[in-house]
C-alpha cells in the first residue's frame, strides 16, 4: 500500500539524569533531503544517525532532531569553588600588602572573576548510552512509519474516489458518441445544401463524412483511459508502491483525456471532459505527497 512523505514521529527516554528526546518531521521532495540538529555530546555519531535514517526513509524533506533535558537540580552551572578560594586568598594577600580594603560584600566580587562558574568536566559517549539513543531513534522512526501510513491510507482513499469519478464520467460520454455523429451529419449536409445550388453527389459525401467522423472516433483514448485507470489502482496497492511511478500514470491519464477533449466537438461531453481534468488535477496534486 502507499505510504505518504508528510510524517511525524518522536519518541523520549530516561537515561540516567538526562531525558533523551528524537524528533523527525517530513514533507514530500523528490529525493530525500536530511537536514539534522544534533546535542554537542552525540555530533560524533552524526553520520551512524544519517546512514540509520536514509536506510529506513527512501523520500522525503526530513528534519531530524536529537535534544537532552537534564534533571532541574543538574541543570545549573556549578561553583568551582577551588578557583573561587584561589581568587579569595589572592585578593586577601594583595590587599595586606599593598594596604588596600578588602572588598565589602566578598560574593560579589568574586562570581565575577573569570571561570568561576564554568564546568571542568569533559563528558564522554559511552557505548551503553550510545545504545539507549540508537534505541530511541528506532522508535522514532517506527512511529513516522505509521504515521506515513495513516497518510497513505487516507490518501488511497482520496484516489479511489477520484479514479471512480474519471470512470463515471468516462461512462457518462458514450451517449453522447452517437447523438454526436448525427449532429455532425446533419449540420454539413444543411450546410450544403444553403450554400451550394448545384446537386451534389450523396455517396462521395457519405465516404467524406466517414472518413471525418471517424478522425473524431475517441474509442481508442476510452479504453486507453479505462486501462490507466486500474492500472492506477493495482499500482497503490503494490507492496513497494512509488509515487513516482503513480505521477506517470497520472500524467498518461491526462494525455488520454486532453486528446478525447480535442475531439469531443460536442458541448456535452466537453463538459464531462472538463470535470475528468478536474478530478485528474487532485490525483496530480496529491500524488506528490505518496513515497
Amino acid at each position: 500500500m502507499i505510504q505518504s512523505m508528510t510524517g511525524f514521529g518522536k519518541a523520549t527516554v530516561v537515561y540516567g539524569t538526562k531525558k533523551i528526546n528524537v524528533e523527525i518531521k517530513s514533507l514530500n521532495s523528490k529525493t530525500l533531503d536530511l537536514s539534522t540538529r544534533i546535542a554537542p555530546l552525540y555530533r560524533e555519531k552524526e553520520m551512524d544517525i544519517r546512514n540509520l535514517l536514509s536506510k529506513k526513509i527512501r523520500r522525503g524533506k526530513v528534519d531530524f532532531s536529537l535534544w537532552v533535558e537534564k534533571d532541574e537540580t543538574e541543570a545549573g552551572t556549578p561553583i568551582n569553588t577551588s578557583i573561587l578560594m584561589n581568587y579569595y586568598q589572592q585578593i586577601k594577600q594583595i590587599a595586606t600588602e599593598k594596604d588596600i580594603p578588602l572588598p565589602a560584600d566578598w560574593f560579589s566580587t568574586l562570581l565575577r572573576m573569570p571561570d568561576i562558574m564554568t564546568r571542568s568536566e569533559v563528558q564522554e559517549l559511552d557505548k551503553e548510552e550510545w545504545a539507549v539513543v540508537e534505541q530511541t531513534i528506532e522508535k522514532a522512526l517506527q512511529e513516522l512509519d505509521t504515521f506515513r501510513q495513516q497518510e497513505g491510507e487516507a490518501l488511497a482513499v482520496k484516489f479511489e474516489g477520484n479514479i471512480a469519478a474519471i470512470s463515471q464520467l468516462l461512462k457518462e460520454v458514450e451517449p453522447f458518441e452517437k447523438e454526436r455523429v448525427d449532429k455532425i451529419r446533419t449540420r454539413i449536409t444543411e450546410a450544403l445544401e444553403k450554400t451550394i445550388s448545384v446537386d451534389y453527389d450523396k455517396n462521395r459525401l457519405e465516404q467524406e463524412l466517414i472518413y471525418y467522423i471517424e478522425k473524431l472516433d475517441i474509442n481508442e483514448e476510452k479504453q486507453r483511459l479505462s486501462n490507466h485507470l486500474s492500472y492506477f489502482l493495482s499500482t497503490m496497492k503494490e507492496e513497494e508502491a512509488q509515487g513516482k511511478k503513480l505521477g506517470f500514470i497520472a500524467q498518461e491519464m491526462g494525455r488520454e483525456i486532453n486528446t478525447t477533449g480535442s475531439k469531443s466537438n460536442h458541448a456535452e461531453m466537453q463538459n464531462i471532459v472538463v470535470r475528468m481534468k478536474d478530478e485528474l488535477e487532485q490525483i496530480k496534486e496529491q500524488v506528490l505527497n505518496v513515497m
